[in-house]
């Protein structure tokens, strides 16, 4: 017998491709289908999906089968718009291409997803930043929390962070006055403890590479200052785009020497590891010793700074350590918990190795 012309299949059940034929308006599998894929009721298809131990063994097989079958994914929104928690945690960070910020972002990422909570990463960028753009479109999604780099937003972007009511951590930098939370540490004293660590070890022609962003800058002022008041002679600076990179380190030092032929530095002091290896990389390339001929420091103490030759004296920031206290900061917040300390404050240390 021929089926009527003017009666409407079912989809799932005739269909060879349920997932296809199940979508409607924004081509989405939704639950409803999931249901009648499984042959269960959709509160029966939800409650397997949410609270599978209030389900017996064959439905929640049947209705795993059909997940399976089809790439539902739930829809997290709907759940968080009920329980007003997303389980969603953003953070910004200025760029993903260097390694500076990987080990906060790493330890940020499991810390959170033990307490059951999933991690947005965005980039910012340094020139033109996007944040405020990032911010806008973060904030209309209404996450358990957000993790900033730094402490300098737009008046725009505090005033928005504020009016939302999200719990806010900056991260990567220091004041007594956070936005709201804050865990990192004083890029003044970094400054100042390396011009004084270099001029304790003999060095008075000291030299600065860094990078043009907000924060190298700080660095770069304190530097300055801790240097002239040991009265040592202006220190010499060549600024190069962030994020750096060894290319702009090896540029750099060409740069320095050009400016200096007759007193070129003792001691270079870079804004990171990664400009560090471009000037030592450049100064190995022209027969200059290190550190006998000059000494070199750098910023981060990522993975290769040890296994240079010679092996690379550098400023360690624990960013295992800011990356967990920002996600308990976070979880103790979105779970109604107290903070008593706003702001944590995780130090550095000079990590002295052969170049310097």
């Amino acid at each position: 017998m021929n089926p009527d012309p003017g009666a409407t299949a079912d989809p799932l059940a005739e269909s060879p491709h349920p997932a296809r034929r199940a979508r409607r308006g924004s081509g989405a599998v939704t639950l409803h289908a999931i249901a009648k894929l499984a042959g269960v009721a959709p509160i029966t298809a939800s409650r397997a999906l949410n609270t599978p131990d209030q389900v017996s063994a064959k439905v929640l097989q049947k209705v795993t089968e059909a997940v399976a079958s089809t790439g539902y994914v739930r829809n997290h929104i709907a759940g968080g718009l009920a329980s007003t928690r997303s389980r969603l945690v953003a953070a910004v960070v200025p760029t993903v291409a260097g390694p500076v910020f990987l080990q906060t972002v790493q330890a940020l990422t499991a810390a959170l997803a033990e307490h059951g909570y999933q991690l947005m990463l965005g980039q910012s960028g340094y020139v033109d930043s996007r944040e405020d753009a990032l911010l806008d479109a973060i904030i209309g999604r209404r996450p358990d929390g957000i993790v900033l780099t730094g402490i300098l937003h737009s008046p725009e972007g505090r005033k928005r962070l504020l009016a939302s009511g999200i719990p806010v951590v900056e991260t990567w930098d220091f004041t007594p006055t956070p936005l709201d939370m804050l865990v990192g540490f004083s890029h003044e004293d970094v400054g100042c403890a390396v011009a004084n660590y270099l001029i304790a070890k003999g060095h008075r022609r000291l030299a600065l590479v860094a990078g043009d962003d907000e924060r190298s800058t700080r660095r770069l002022h304190a530097f300055q200052a801790a240097a002239h008041a040991a009265h040592a002679p202006p220190v010499q600076v060549v600024r190069v785009p962030a994020p750096t990179t060894l290319k702009s380190g090896r540029s750099a030092l060409v740069a320095l020497l050009a400016a200096a032929p007759d007193a070129p530095p003792g001691a270079v002091f870079c804004s990171s590891d990664l400009l560090a290896l471009g000037v030592m990389t450049e100064a190995q390339a022209r027969g200059l010793s290190i550190p006998t001929q000059l000494a070199v420091v750098g910023f981060g103490d990522i993975e290769f700074a040890a296994d240079l030759h010679p092996a690379l004296t550098t400023v360690r920031i624990d960013g295992n350590a800011i990356g967990r206290q920002a996600a308990q900061f976070i979880v103790d917040r979105a779970e109604g918990r107290g903070v008593a300390l706003r702001a944590v404050d995780v130090g550095f240390s000079i990590v002295e190795r052969d170049s310097a």
